[in-house]
């Protein structure tokens, strides 16, 4: 009988091992898997947010970027011998566009209509060499800068124009840009005559009407170089920082056009698309 009890005894205690032994594993399994799916879980959770980030912003129309701008301003924008556009904003848009996944529309009008055009859900995105001020981040919202420009004077050559008397001189600049904005508040809005466009500006120095043409430097070398007898005064008017105007609601759409923006600037593309248009000399 004690033999008998010693065997049962036995055969507990082994079962009990055993028992004790797949419990250890399941334990230790259960909380491996654990770690695994808590070690994952932060790099899936983060990738979906990503995803469903890129996924939030909308367009006006669904699968298009619609640009608004001022096709008058070379080498930034311009109608190319085809009627099509080009130019570094309309590249570098292109590029966006390409990124996002979308086609990009570009819509031709004057430059105060371009601005508005966002404000008003016209336009996704204005691009016309625009300038960030603090007026105009009031009402639009601006994504990186993408390029520097430079506000320069344009002068019939010969002429006794210089920065130093520029206010005793009749200034012509485009209607709404900063040229215009600095030099009417510098001198007075009855020493500056806006018009549509630079080119309208620089016929009328060229006509006479006005002394000097106050425009960002990149256009300022292609209507020089396009028009005889102007030249450009050696020292800068200003300085300034472009970047793309969006309507200040849809800022999915800013923080997809920024993402976008910083590939495309950390991969050299912004930079090759400045360096077609604008040469390093």
């Amino acid at each position: 009988m004690k033999k008998m009890f010693a065997i049962v005894l036995a055969a507990l205690m082994v079962a009990a091992m055993f028992a004790g032994c797949g419990s250890s594993a399941a334990t230790e399994t259960t909380a491996a898997a654990t770690a695994a799916a808590e070690t994952a879980a932060p790099a899936e959770t983060e990738a979906a947010a990503e995803t469903e980030a890129a996924a939030a912003f909308t367009t006006i129309e669904a699968g298009k970027l619609i640009m608004s701008t001022n096709a008058a301003f070379p080498p930034y924008e311009m109608v190319a011998d085809d009627g099509s556009f080009e130019g570094i904003d309309v590249e570098v848009a292109g590029a966006i566009a390409e990124k996002l996944g979308l086609e990009l529309v570009v819509d031709d009008m004057d430059f105060d209509a371009a601005l508005l055009a966002v404000q008003q859900r016209k336009s996704d995105i204005v691009m016309a060499g625009v300038t960030v001020t603090e007026d105009r981040k009031m009402v639009m919202n601006f994504s990186d800068t993408y390029a520097v420009g430079v506000q320069v004077v344009i002068v019939k050559e010969g002429s006794d124009v210089t920065l130093d008397n520029l206010a005793d001189q009749m200034i012509g600049c485009q209607r709404g840009t900063t040229g215009y904005i600095y030099a009417s508040g510098d001198y007075g809005e009855d020493h500056v005559t806006a018009y549509d466009n630079g080119a309208s500006a620089v016929q009328a120095l060229m006509n006479g009407q006005v002394d000097c043409v106050i425009i960002d430097s990149a256009p300022a070398e292609a209507f020089v170089a396009a028009n005889a007898g102007l030249t450009i005064l050696d020292t800068e008017y200003t300085s300034e920082d472009y970047a793309i105007g969006m309507n200040k609601d849809n800022t999915a759409l800013l923080d997809a056009v920024n993402a976008a923006l910083a590939e495309l600037t950390a991969d050299g593309t912004v930079q090759a698309i400045v360096d077609k248009y604008i040469s390093a000399n």
